[in-house]
């Protein structure tokens, strides 16, 4: 079976499970747990014949047999126990259930699986089938999947500007599916890389680090990976299950590329004795934290300097509030062009989200020495936002539209670039003469406002404003939630 029809076929009992209501979350969690069991199985065969370490009597050979009810009591059965085994086995299997009701759906899915070897396929073909459902998730809006999304051809272009190298480390301290992992480990392995043994070694178990708090997704994560040939069967998990805010990090990396969660507020609910519920700002002590404060976001970015070596490179999507938000927000701002090179800001665009109402940028930033200077001489910014319209159905942002930015970085040499009209350098004084030091910096005219016969398509206008209410309920919400009880009442 060529893989145009592979991939056909397991999403077309994708598509008859989801008449039956199995989700495409549900659906990709059933086939991660026996996409693994079959992989590990194959791997145990000839001419590979490794230890697996999955216990005899709940590997795949044990579930072929079986159909019907005897088939859905042993699968639950198998669930459970490899739930409880250590390492990357136990980490795919933690808390693991069975979302198909039907056992004759679920026979036919373990007939689909086994009647494959996968093992003969590449990597880039497991990975992008594996990919092509993570997508389809995201994109289904009512599984709230879409927040660990972020969109493939930003991912690229971060990466292509970054260039991360061989034998260093990367992390991704909210890293969801792996979607930055992949971009990394795809920059790595392009042909004219030509990686040697060693290289190849430190590419499968020691590159990537990452953090996944929801144990689904962490687990679609290590399942994205290991189908690209990332971790190993008997190894440690290469994403740890805990909240990476909690604390100092034990590991310093060469590079972090990440998207950390929206919304501004980490919260943590508690119940008391009548059954009322009270949601209470989440705050983490951290000594090497500049501020305390329980802006998720800013609580992210303080943790991703503290990540990284001297010299390390950071490229995170955070949203506009951390440009221009005062308190605390401008005391992490100063302190970040104070201590790191912060060099560039890359404005993007609405409607690229799942998340709606999202307006966010990349920064990118370098690590420096904790000598008391000043490291940011000044910053680059480059505006994808006005006058550029993008939908997530009928006007994908893709990597074309991003090349100019690209080229604008000039990876190759980021201390040798050129001003365009999109592209604008500003001091290090002029950003501190600012209002609260605010980041938050547009120059380019909004054509929309002057012509009003050049709008953009009904579609695009309709989710624009979409993106522009939610944004503005968002911070409304920010608001309520900081008020007092008894001004709220």
């Amino acid at each position: 079976m060529n893989t145009s029809s592979l991939v056909q076929k397991v999403w077309n009992f994708c598509h008859t499970l989801r008449d039956d209501g199995v989700g495409y979350g549900d659906y990709l969690e059933q086939l991660t747990y026996l996409l693994f069991l079959k992989l590990a199985h194959e791997y145990a065969q000839e001419p590979y014949n490794r230890d697996t370490h999955i216990p005899k009597g709940y590997d795949w050979a044990s579930l072929t047999p079986k159909v019907g009810e005897p088939l859905e009591a042993h699968y639950l059965a198998t669930l459970h126990k490899l739930g409880q085994e250590p390492g990357m086995l136990g980490a795919i299997f933690f808390k693991a259930q069975n979302k198909i009701q039907d056992p004759a759906k679920l026979s036919r899915l373990v007939q689909l699986i086994d009647a494959e070897n996968w093992i003969s396929l590449d990597a880039d073909t497991k990975g992008d089938l594996y990919e092509g459902l993570l997508q389809k998730n995201a994109e289904d809006t009512k599984s709230g999947a879409g927040q660990y999304f972020t969109p493939r051809a930003l991912i690229e272009a971060m990466v292509a500007c970054v260039r991360p190298e061989p034998m260093k480390t990367i992390a991704d301290p909210a890293c969801g599916t792996g979607g930055f992992f992949l971009g990394a480990y795809n920059w790595l392995t392009r042909p004219e890389a030509k990686l040697n043994k060693a290289q190849k070694e430190f590419l499968r178990d020691k590159t990537f680090h990452g953090n996944e708090i929801v144990p689904n997704t962490r687990r679609m994560c290590l399942m994205n990976l290991f189908l690209h040939n990332v971790g190993e069967l008997d190894g440690e998990p290469l994403v740890a299950r805990s909240d990476a805010l909690i604390t100092e990090p034990k590991l310093k990396v060469d590079y972090v590329l990440a998207n950390p969660p929206f919304g501004k507020k980490s919260s943590m609910t508690i119940t008391n004795e009548e059954g009322e519920e009270n949601r209470e700002a989440l705050t983490y002590e951290r000594q090497d934290f500049w501020e305390t404060t329980s802006n998720k976001q800013l609580n992210f970015l303080q943790h991703i300097v503290s990540m990284l070596k001297v010299g390390g490179q950071a490229a995170v999507v955070l949203p506009d509030n951390v440009l221009f938000e005062g308190g605390a927000g401008e005391k992490i701002r100063r302190k970040l062009l104070e201590t790191c090179d912060v060099h560039t800001v890359l404005r993007l665009p609405t409607g690229i989200f799942y998340a709606q109402g999202v307006k966010a940028n990349v920064v990118f930033f370098d690590a420096k020495p904790k000598d008391g200077q000043v490291h940011t001489r000044g910053v680059w910014f480059y505006d994808l936002r006005t006058n550029k319209h993008f939908t997530l159905k009928s006007r994908t942002l893709k990597l074309d539209d991003l090349r100019d930015f690209i080229a604008c970085y000039h990876p190759e040499n980021r201390h040798v670039r050129k001003a365009t009209e999109r592209f604008h350098f500003y001091s290090y004084e002029d950003l501190m003469a600012r209002d609260k030091a605010s980041l938050d910096i547009f120059w380019m005219k909004d054509d929309s406002l002057d012509n009003l016969d050049d709008l953009p398509p009904p579609d695009v206008l309709q989710q624009e404003i979409i993106d522009h209410l939610e944004a503005a309920l968002a911070s409304f919400r920010d608001v309520a939630a900081a008020l007092p009880r008894s001004a709220r009442a």
